[in-house]
């Protein structure tokens, strides 16, 4: 098992460094957060959101404009949830925050058969839920905690099993049209998130719905992504690059680039 950094190190110094760029970096590239911006963080307990909301608090002192910072979690009923946790760290931070109560988890049970995947609806149910609070707060942006390892995840998820180059992105409009979705983290390898988070020893609460499935077809992306790296170092930076990096005339959807105008192009330019 790997050793907990301490937090007075050189090398947790270094990491808490590495991963304030980061987000900083991506906040700036997609202009994920404005001035004024009241930012809901979706605190779900595990350690990709804590990690989130600590590396906001710390972007927002030296920010170059003002915005606000509220947590916001959404009890989904699992049994044995330890309720007092999220809020009793909150309270310690002084962060303002909110808890949404919603039986998801027993939805979940009843809908979906023992043995098939779970996440799907569960997300769905639970991205409403959420949607729904941040209209009704107004609140003006939703950072949730994905970094780089899920969204290139979710690239051969919908490659290998929905026929699409379609992954996360960095900053979206939801559907609803209203709620702008933002994921600071998604410059951070989880790697690194795991070793910070292990060094600031936030208080994990484990997911006793999805994370029972370890036959989950994310899991086994992951487990893939893990081996290509081990046998290529490399090899996942240099993924994520290429999805910062498309060229539409070299895919072949003629949704995304006029094809059929490349003749009638060059004889113009002739």
């Amino acid at each position: 098992m790997p050793v907990a950094v301490p937090t007075t190190s050189a090398n947790f110094r270094r990491l808490s460094a590495r991963l304030r760029g980061l987000v900083g970096r991506a906040i700036a590239d997609f202009g994920m957060i404005g001035e004024g911006d009241r930012i809901m963080v979706c605190l779900s307990g595990g350690k990709d959101s804590f990690t989130l909301l600590d590396l906001l608090l710390s972007l927002r002192r030296a920010a170059p404009v003002r915005f606000e910072l509220a947590a916001v979690n959404l009890d989904q009923k699992q049994p044995g949830f330890p309720e007092r946790v999220l809020p009793e760290y909150l309270e310690g931070l002084g962060v303002p925050y909110q808890v949404i109560e919603q039986d998801t988890y027993r939805v979940v049970r009843r809908v979906i058969p023992e043995g098939r995947t779970q996440c799907g609806l569960c997300s769905r149910l639970r991205r409403g839920a959420l949607y729904r609070h941040a209209r009704a707060q107004g609140f003006t942006r939703i950072a949730l905690g994905h970094h780089r390892d899920d969204i290139i995840e979710t690239l051969f998820l919908n490659l290998f099993h929905g026929g699409r180059l379609k992954a996360m992105p960095p900053k979206l409009l939801a559907e609803d049209g209203s709620n702008v979705v933002i994921r600071p983290l998604c410059y951070v390898p989880e790697r690194e998130i795991a070793r910070y988070a292990r060094a600031r020893q936030f208080p994990i609460i484990p997911c006793s719905l999805c994370g029972s499935q370890p036959n989950l077809q994310r899991v086994a992306i992951g487990r893939m992504l893990e081996q290509w790296e081990r046998e290529h170092p490399g090899r996942v930076d240099s993924i994520f690059t290429a999805m910062r990096n498309v060229q539409p005339s070299h895919l072949a959807d003629p949704q995304l680039f006029d094809f059929r105008s490349l003749e009638r192009r060059a004889t113009a330019g002739s």
